[in-house]
């Protein structure tokens, strides 16, 4: 059976991302910062007839928690197949460039850029015993550089000096990997779920859970010939799937 790590993965997409990995016969490691909570999220997932479910307790801001949570799901599984990057924060509501908190744009980092980043680093050995090995890093489409500086774009006005470039950076980071896994088994991809209705964006979002999941799903499941080092975003390119960086 193969395994999977999703951080953040005891509510929305990261929830709704574990209960169809479940179906495609994974066993889920569900990451959760509170682990109480992460134990009531594979409650869930078991009451619906998944066993193969377990609460992993992990803060992505946490170097400690990090170290812990490698070293408890080392001594479960030797190998991991798919690692992906889930946790996020939006930050502030309002992220003006000039007058954002430096404070607060140090938190968003932390989690969606240095948090995947330290977490990625600290279970690669494990992923690096998979024979099809996959990293999905969830982005955002608001990531995209190339179209906020499109005046047609339809999110042009949706502008954030926090929340923008960290899903920006976390872009960047994963080309890196990719690049550097580039002649292994490996596929790294960055999948933007969409603007999905979820306690992230107070349900405002027009999509849902279980289509944003199967997007990230879709990354984690590659065959052995699928493409590496793509921005995907169905949001950003409907006819193409493939996000302009």
């Amino acid at each position: 059976m193969k395994t999977a790590l999703i951080t953040g993965a005891n509510k929305s997409i990261g929830f709704e991302t574990a209960r169809q990995l479940l179906q495609h016969g994974y066993h889920v490691y569900l990451g959760s910062r509170d682990l109480q909570k992460g134990q009531q999220a594979a409650d869930q997932l078991k009451s619906e007839g998944y066993a193969a479910v377990e609460p992993l307790q992990i803060d992505v801001t946490d170097s400690h928690s990090i170290a812990t949570a490698r070293a408890e799901l080392g001594r479960k599984n030797r190998v991991l197949d798919v690692l992906i990057n889930n946790a996020g924060i939006l930050g502030a509501m309002s992220q003006p460039a000039l007058t954002s908190s430096l404070s607060m744009i140090k938190g968003v980092f932390d989690t969606n850029v240095f948090g995947v980043i330290e977490v990625t680093q600290a279970f690669i050995d494990l992923l690096r015993e998979s024979a099809e090995p996959r990293i999905v890093n969830v982005t955002s489409g608001l990531g995209s550089l190339t179209l906020h500086n499109d005046p047609s774009w339809k999110y042009y006005a949706v502008k954030g000096a926090a929340y923008q470039p960290s899903k920006a950076a976390l872009n960047a980071y994963t080309i890196m990997l990719a690049y550097e896994l580039r002649d292994t088994p490996f596929k790294v991809n960055a999948v933007d779920p969409g603007y999905t209705a979820t306690d992230f964006n107070h349900h405002s979002g027009p999509g849902s859970v279980q289509d944003a999941a199967a997007r990230v799903v879709k990354a984690a499941l590659l065959a052995p010939d699928g493409p590496t080092s793509q921005f995907f975003s169905d949001d950003n390119a409907p006819e193409t799937g493939i996000s302009p960086w």
